[in-house]
């Protein structure tokens, strides 16, 4: 019988008494991310009042605004976001919100089980055959959130004995997937072909499997694919790359990196995607083919012991996505706002919507963001462990329903705010 691990906490001496407190270090372990500039902190983010509305309304029925890209600041003043992620401005748009609506009257508000229980409704089928077509793939199984297609399509796929090569700036999702897939995990420099062809040809493995976002989600840079994948080939392994920020980014239509690089639907290709970025909705889904999908649902634990998708954000992702077919100029305007943005910003040149300026010091970028913030344009702060120590940045994320005067607004906005806090 292994040995037990002692489960006592640091304060407790062998044979004294036990602490009074057993999590008093959680203070302590606060103060130290609070010095460090690591302290995080939630904003309610409240609906926009519809008009004729005052001031302590109950937003509970407010009416929505056709352009997502402004949200309530003060004094009935907006604030231009370019924190969130909904990429294309759909979040808000009618028809999506519609196909939410229609969803809930159709099959309620919740799925009501796991996806092989009760939680499968024809709608799910629907939004899966949909994604599949648009990415260019032979089947796709949705999920709850892209964490968990993330973790599903690694831990279902490896186990003692595989290889995993993975990109050092992976999202969090690929990092925690790689720790409970059981398999050996290397970790290679970021953008790096040639570690990853050491990797594979050093040592042995029963099979091996190359990891990587296809937008990286803090850089916005792109992975290179076809390099990746000319290496997979020739290994015998296979490429599984996220393509949370290439989705309605990326490629003739948004349809993602992979089929930029005219990768979708090999047979040693698989992708995952989010609901939650360009399609305005959550959820995510896992695509490659029709064997793989058979094999998820006999085997994925996040979709065998999680409920499924709710039918709302399975009807507002479909909806979106039917959009983005419609509409396939989408794509391109984003991208356009996010060189504008970079330009100006001094940025390096985004591969999607993802624009990011370091700043370096984390208390820098935190009063950078702020600065910004107050005068009326959200962006996203990034500090360790998000990103590497001293690389701390703002996320600026550009959006297809930007006009030339919010471009304008938040370029003055962001170099204005860096001005103010010049570097030490």
């Amino acid at each position: 019988m292994p040995e037990r691990t002692s489960t006592t906490s640091p304060g407790k001496q062998p044979d004294g008494p036990p602490d009074a407190d057993p999590l008093g270090w959680l203070a302590a372990a606060a103060r130290q991310r609070s010095e460090a500039g690591l302290h995080r902190v939630l904003r309610p983010r409240a609906p926009r009042p519809r008009p004729g509305d005052t001031p302590g309304d109950a937003p509970g029925n407010a009416a929505l605004p056709a352009q997502g890209s402004l949200q309530p600041w003060t004094d009935g003043d907006l604030l231009l976001d370019l924190a969130g992620n909904d990429y294309l401005g759909l979040a808000r748009h009618p028809a999506v919100i519609e196909g939410g609506i229609a969803a809930l009257r159709a099959f309620g508000a919740g799925s009501t089980g796991s996806r092989l229980v009760s939680g499968t409704t024809t709608l799910h089928g629907d939004l899966e055959a949909a994604l599949a077509e648009h990415l260019g793939f032979a089947s796709a199984l949705v999920f709850s959130s892209g964490y968990a297609a993330n973790l599903a399509m690694i831990t279902a796929l490896t186990g003692p004995g595989d290889l995993v090569v993975s990109d050092e700036h992976n999202h969090a999702s690929l990092v925690d997937a790689c720790r409970l897939s059981r398999a050996d995990v290397v970790v290679t420099p970021h953008a790096d072909v040639d570690a990853v062809d050491k990797a594979l040809t050093t040592g042995t493995w029963r099979r091996a499997f190359v990891l990587s976002d296809s937008v990286f989600s803090a850089d916005g840079d792109l992975a290179p694919l076809a390099a990746l994948h000319g290496v997979v080939r020739r290994h015998g392994a296979v490429l599984l790359v996220d393509e949370a920020h290439g989705l309605g980014v990326v490629g003739d239509g948004g349809r993602g990196a992979l089929a930029a690089a005219g990768l979708a639907g090999q047979p040693d290709v698989i992708a995952t995607v989010t609901l939650s970025k360009s399609l305005g909705s959550q959820g995510g889904a896992v695509l490659g083919p029709a064997a793989l999908r058979d094999h998820l649902i006999d085997t994925a634990r996040t979709f065998i012991f999680d409920t499924g998708l709710a039918p709302a954000c399975a009807g507002s992702a479909l909806a979106a996505l039917r959009l983005l077919t419609e509409r396939p100029q989408l794509p391109e305007q984003v991208r356009r706002r996010a060189h504008e943005i970079a330009a100006a910003t001094g940025a390096p040149e985004p591969a999607g919507a993802v624009v990011s300026v370091v700043l370096g010091d984390p208390e820098r970028a935190v009063g950078v963001a702020a600065a910004c913030r107050e005068a009326g344009v959200a962006v996203g702060c990034f500090r360790p462990p998000t990103v590497p120590a001293g690389t701390s940045r703002l996320r600026v994320a550009a959006r297809a329903d930007l006009t030339d005067a919010d471009v304008a607004r938040a370029v003055g906005v962001i170099t204005g705010s860096i001005a103010r806090f010049p570097e030490r």
